[in-house]
């Protein structure tokens, strides 16, 4: 892709915001176990991050009496991604999560080391650190090597040593955000021909990784709910929006242009820039 078309390099993840069915519930989860904070309390709703942040993470809007839906069982969340600024903050984090008894997945993707768990309506989340991008490999295509092998840990544990879990540390970001989506051709369209990300990845036929200014991935899409999965209905647990952050007023003028002659639906808000991906997940762009 020519520089020209490419989205802005400094472009990266920002809030997300989920559909919980309890919102006292989600907030003692991702305060307890996540180690998120409470910002800020509505009616109905719900903003958690982390110290020194000058915005939220997270929020959470309350579905009251919506049923969890199993995992990949439509469009929308498979996990959101919350980075950790080290290898000590994601020990931390193991030997805190261990001891809470929740069910952990885990990988060692070669450009970081990942965990997994869900949150009690079934919405993904990741909790990760990065490996100095110096030690990323990229080959002739320009796809970068991520593996799926079993984490240390042991010597996670060991970086963590006998200091104490405060939950998650200043410095922890969105770092990327993995979606369900309902098929592949038009997805990649959306997000590599009209928005300017890069491909950096795929995994044969079933998920496309991409990013911006050569992030090993910001965004992951895949087709494992099914090819032609409908979108996580409005009244279920799942998500909302998430934010696509843009490093300025012209970087967002650009991609307002590209959706526009592409003719993809959008609309203003105050100074965010919101449409809707090919499976019908809604995205914001803001400054």
């Amino acid at each position: 892709m020519s520089s020209a078309a490419a989205i802005a390099a400094e472009t990266r993840i920002g809030l997300v915001q989920l559909r919980v069915s309890d919102l006292e519930r989600s907030i003692r989860f991702y305060c307890e176990i996540v180690g998120l904070q409470l910002i800020d309390r509505q009616e109905g709703t719900a903003a958690l991050g982390v110290p020194d942040a000058s915005q939220p993470l997270l929020q959470l809007r309350e579905i009251p009496g919506a049923m969890p839906r199993p995992r990949r069982s439509g469009a929308g969340l498979y996990h959101f991604a919350l980075l950790v600024p080290d290898r000590k903050s994601l020990g931390l984090s193991l030997r805190h999560l261990q001891g809470t008894g929740i069910h952990i997945g885990h990988s060692d993707h070669l450009v970081s080391e990942a965990l997994y768990i869900a949150d009690p309506d079934n919405n993904g989340i990741e909790i990760y650190r990065d490996r100095p991008r110096s030690s990323w490999k990229w080959d002739e295509q320009g796809h970068v090597q991520m593996g799926l092998d079993p984490i240390d840990q042991e010597g996670l544990l060991a970086e963590a040593g006998d200091s104490p879990w405060n939950g998650l540390p200043a410095g922890t970001t969105v770092g990327h955000i993995h979606l369900h989506v309902t098929e592949l051709p038009t997805t990649e369209h959306f997000y590599i021909d009209v928005l300017g990300f890069d491909i950096v990845a795929s995994m044969r036929d079933s998920a496309l990784f991409i990013s911006a200014g050569g992030y090993h991935h910001h965004i992951g899409l895949n087709i494992w709910a099914g090819i032609g999965a409908p979108l996580t209905p409005a009244n279920a647990p799942g998500l909302d929006y998430y934010q696509i952050v843009l490093p300025s007023e012209t970087a967002q003028m650009a991609v307002f242009a590209r959706l526009q002659a592409a003719s993809v639906p959008l609309r203003t808000q105050g100074g965010t820039l919101i449409t809707h991906d090919p499976s019908g997940i809604e995205v914001h762009f803001v400054v």
